[in-house]
């Protein structure tokens, strides 16, 4: 069976989140059910069905902000939180 496309919020909601400097702050829940980004209380929450291995979960995320901001994954750089559910992203351009 296929796996449901994940549920993304509208880029314009996301780039909101993205401070002065570039940098994007995520809650991460990986081995979720589903994959979906949300927004809830003015904060970013990605759930990835990724494990956190050999950083599995983290390539994930990335995937899923880049498809959300419509860029391509390597023009988001992880800064901070590699082994943490609290990331944050750095966004080039």
């Amino acid at each position: 069976m296929a796996r449901p496309k994940a549920d993304l919020p509208a880029s314009e909601a996301v780039q909101a989140l993205i401070d002065g400097e570039g940098r994007l702050a995520v809650r991460v829940t990986p081995g979720a059910r589903v994959e979906a980004l949300e927004i809830a209380e003015g904060k970013l929450l990605a759930k990835v069905r990724a494990k956190p291995q050999d950083g599995k979960a983290n390539d994930a995320v990335r995937g899923m902000l880049a498809a959300a901001l419509g860029l391509a994954p390597s023009r988001l750089e992880l800064l901070r939180g590699a082994t943490s559910r609290e990331k944050q992203f750095k966004v080039a351009g």
